[in-house]
């Protein structure tokens, strides 16, 4: 059972319940036929896990590529699913910390989309998350699930939110993700076409033109500098669940607070090798416009 046979059912639920309290308790023969159809609904509720319910997220355009919501350009649609799919799985490899720079995307294969059908409204299509391990009774949100909320929220914050926001984002996937997400807009830029996402009840859509551009421009290489400096100083402390340290510098002892990368498999030894000592790190710094600068610990081998 997908998302969306679920939220039905349910919300059928929901409705038999409002009828029924609608209706005396004595009129016995009114209820009845409303309360075999409740049973037998509650029923497939019941034989459903709702951890192993088949998500679904849906992906719809406008513009030039698009008639309504009657068709869509053959070839427009064949590029912008592979650009999106392509997007996807790079945001999922590098939040599992498993992108490199370049070579093939890992885990492309497990992590893909498929075409489940085309979304109502404006012309689009829907897409089925990998599916779930029925043998899980309680299985963890999948990193394709996480990886297409990253990409709605990215979408959202460089098209209206703020330079602050769209570096704490980005400080969760690889660069090269984000590259990958910049490719699939400024291709629906060059066909004079926009795009909504639509996914867990959560909707961003570029309204006109100007949001496009604005997601561009702050998605581009050249409006996210990253760069590799040295500090002198101590660390304070590690959070290995949270992937997170605090160090302050020698010189004007300002207290730095960054992320532990996802490639660095052993962070509790920030408080057993290096707590308090006088030690030289490389830290990447990354800033995206003019938000606040993000530190990363990118290896252990950069502490010296």
């Amino acid at each position: 059972m997908n998302a969306l046979m679920y939220k039905n059912i349910s919300s059928e639920v929901e409705h038999l319940k409002k009828l029924l309290a609608q209706i005396p308790e004595e009129n016995v023969i009114d209820r009845l036929g409303l309360t075999n159809r409740l049973e037998a609904v509650e029923s497939r509720l019941l034989s459903v896990n709702p951890y192993h319910i088949q998500k679904t997220a849906k992906l719809t355009f406008r513009g030039n590529p698009v008639i309504g919501s009657e068709a869509i350009s053959a070839n427009f649609a064949a590029k912008a699913t592979k650009l999106f799919s392509d997007a996807v799985a790079a945001v999922s490899a590098g939040m599992s910390g498993a992108l490199n720079f370049s070579g093939p995307i890992p885990d492309s294969n497990t992590n893909q989309l498929m075409i489940t059908g085309t979304a109502i409204g404006s012309f689009g299509f829907e897409f089925e998350l990998p599916r779930v391990d029925k043998f899980d009774i309680c299985p963890e949100q999948s990193i394709v699930e996480k990886a297409i909320n990253e990409i709605r929220e990215l979408f959202e914050t460089s098209a209206i939110g703020s330079d602050d926001k769209l570096n704490d984002l980005i400080e969760e996937v690889h660069p090269r993700a984000v590259t990958k997400i910049h490719d699939f807009l400024i291709f629906l830029f060059e066909q004079n076409a926009k795009c909504g996402l639509e996914f867990e009840d959560k909707f961003f859509r570029f309204n006109d033109e100007q949001q496009l551009e604005n997601s561009i421009n702050r998605l581009d290489d050249a409006n996210i500098h990253d760069e590799r400096v040295t500090f002198r100083g101590f660390f304070q402390g590690a959070l290995p669940s949270a992937r997170s340290f605090e160090f302050k510098t020698e010189i004007d002892n300002e207290v730095i607070r960054g992320k532990i990368s996802k490639d660095i498999m052993n962070p509790e030894k920030l408080n057993s090798d290096w707590y308090k000592k006088a030690v030289q790190v490389k830290l990447t710094v990354i800033r995206v416009g003019n938000s606040r600068p993000k530190f990363i610990l990118e290896s252990l081998s950069d502490i010296q």
